[in-house]
């Protein structure tokens, strides 16, 4: 018997990264479990997975989606998407991909499903270090995961006891995401250096690490944690501005 052992779940953007491995560990854990995306269903989903093909950016079919899935034990709010910009060289368009998906996205998941959750569920919403200090060239990226961060706190209040609602703040995790960033110094050799620098784990994190702790979160265990942020970072944001790596 697995820790989540008779609930289920429902993850948004649970075909790659973060979101794939929080699938694959609430599987591992018991979970019945249900994921979502833009396309059809990836090939990496494993057979028992209920696949949902839906836009968390069109209301109308997450009200239906959330409608659908009714009595679920556990949300979690993963789908997200980065563009590597300054406001000054945003766009309207950007504005629409970025805040529909990582901010819009993420309510309106919340809202179709709050309803019909089972009590006593479970939210966890993937926010971001981002979302506490801005990464250069990330306007966007950084204020949608700010959002995400006060709306988590906001849901604990409103809704608890019925529901506990928590974020994770990851760090630097291996994805695709990560090397976009990378990308944009003039030496991303020398910038990942520096990164593993900063991490008292001297390593970045794996969508593994964050899977770890949604478990926690959507178990019994965590029972009286609710409005919380939690960072997983490899102690990166610990450790002052000095690179030790250079001492």
């Amino acid at each position: 018997m697995g820790r989540l052992a008779g609930k289920s779940a429902f993850v948004t953007g649970g075909g790659r990264g973060i979101g794939l491995a929080i699938v694959k560990a609430f599987l591992a854990e018991g979970a019945n479990v249900s994921a979502s995306g833009r396309g059809e269903r990836p090939d990496d989903v494993d057979d028992p997975v209920s696949w949902f093909q839906v836009d968390v950016t069109d209301a109308e079919a997450m009200n239906d989606t959330g409608a659908f899935c009714k009595g679920m034990d556990i949300l979690v709010n993963n789908a997200g998407v980065q563009i590597e910009k300054t406001i000054t060289d945003t766009t309207d368009a950007d504005w629409d991909h970025v805040m529909g998906t990582n901010a819009r996205g993420v309510f309106n998941a919340c809202r179709a499903f709050i309803p019909h959750m089972a009590t006593g569920g479970s939210i966890i919403n993937i926010g971001s270090i981002s979302g506490h200090v801005a990464d250069p060239q990330m306007a966007l990226y950084n204020a949608s995961k700010a959002f995400v961060h006060g709306l988590t706190r906001s849901i604990a209040v409103d809704h608890g006891p019925d529901i506990r609602c928590n974020a994770i703040c990851p760090g630097w995790i291996e994805t695709g995401m990560l090397e976009a960033g990378f990308d944009l110094a003039e030496d991303p050799t020398r910038a990942k250096a520096d990164a593993l620098a900063r991490h008292a784990t001297r390593r970045f994190g794996r969508p593994e690490d964050i899977a770890a702790m949604a478990v926690w979160l959507a178990s019994d265990e965590a029972g009286f944690a609710t409005g919380q942020l939690f960072t997983v970072d490899g102690g990166m944001t610990a450790a002052s501005p000095i690179n030790p790596g250079l001492m």
